[in-house]
């Protein structure tokens, strides 16, 4: 029995792999090579010391994914697939519906075909809006999102919500992920984003190597330590493990079950920047913007309910994250070969 990973040579989605394979679990993965490199499968593979299945499928093509569950035995799903830019949401909302909340539906109509019912999604700390108070707990109202992107992860959410409520056989486990940054410790693995990065640690990496030429930081007048704002940020490893303890999750039981997965400290994007010059020996020019329409002063977990149902908590901490990204990026100036 197999684990589908949609979106599986992603960021993210390559590391679960390797920490899923490195459990014992088989892996199956499906991706549309949108925003990400082939090279990654290779990156994997020679990370675990074996071989696994990869079809290039959108999740969207309804065929391609049946094809999928006819050829492989698949117990579950892990659902990395989507679109995740902020800013690209607002300019181009329909395709990302069309890609997250469509291909999202395709995905699950052919599970319920195969009677495949376990899937761990990959939710986001962004459902919680702009009105909920840090520390962010799951029992916290959600919804009040101020971008597509955001709204794409939230009604996801409201259908695997209503799905469970139609058919209790189903198992569902919601992952509200806060920001993820750092790479596998080899330095083989790592965050490429394509063109200009939307986040932090990236930006911070590409700045370090002289692909730009400084950071702006958007915003110095927050009511924070240092005026910048404030995130948790969580090591990809820790957060790959994460999955590993959700599959297991969904194996065993039926339910719908949601968890943060961050580290619950919250550090400012200058605390970022201090850490990594540290880490890398490099210095970061960075040069003050005005703040960006939907950015919140603070927003950090509570992760607690995780640690107590799923055993699992963030074990890597900020200095760490800075080493393995610059590891990655300096190993890889230019990211995946394509």
């Amino acid at each position: 029995m197999s684990v589908l990973v949609t979106g599986g040579l992603g960021y993210i989605g390559s590391h679960t792999c390797v920490e899923l394979m490195n459990a014992g679990i088989d892996v199956v993965v499906a991706d549309n090579l949108y925003n990400c490199k082939k090279s990654s499968y290779d990156r994997i593979k020679a990370l675990v010391g074996r071989d696994f299945k990869f079809y290039e499928c959108d999740i969207r093509d309804a065929e391609g994914l049946s094809g999928i569950f006819e050829n492989e035995s698949i117990e579950s799903v892990i659902h990395f697939a989507g679109l995740k830019a902020v800013g690209e949401s607002v300019e181009k909302p329909l395709e990302y519906f069309d890609n997250n909340v469509t291909g999202t539906l395709i995905l699950l109509d052919v599970m319920r075909k195969y009677g495949c019912k376990k899937i761990v999604f990959s939710s986001s700390a962004t459902v919680y809006g702009m009105n909920n108070v840090s520390p962010l707990v799951e029992s916290m109202e959600v919804g009040g999102v101020t971008n597509p992107y955001g709204r794409t992860k939230f009604m996801i959410e409201c259908i695997l919500k209503d799905l469970y409520t139609s058919d209790n056989e189903w198992s569902i486990c919601l992952l509200r992920y806060f920001n993820p940054i750092g790479a596998h410790k080899s330095g083989t693995m790592g965050e490429d984003p394509n063109g200009i990065p939307n986040n932090l640690m990236p930006y911070i990496t590409q700045v370090a190597i002289g692909k730009r030429d400084h950071l702006t930081v958007y915003g110095d007048d927050y009511d924070t330590h240092d005026g910048t704002g404030v995130r948790d940020y969580i090591h990809v490893v820790d957060l790959a493990l994460g999955h590993v303890k959700a599959v297991n999750k969904v194996a065993g039981e039926s339910g719908l079950f949601i968890y943060n997965l961050g580290t619950g400290i919250g550090y400012s994007v200058l605390d970022v920047v201090k850490a990594f010059e540290k880490a890398s020996g490099k210095k970061i020019p960075y040069e003050i913007g005005p703040r960006r329409s939907g950015d919140i002063a603070t927003c950090y977990s509570d992760a607690s309910k995780a640690l107590n149902e799923l055993g699992w908590r963030a074990e890597r901490g900020l200095d760490e994250m800075c080493e393995d990204s610059w590891r990655w990026q300096s190993q890889n100036p230019n990211g995946y070969p394509d």
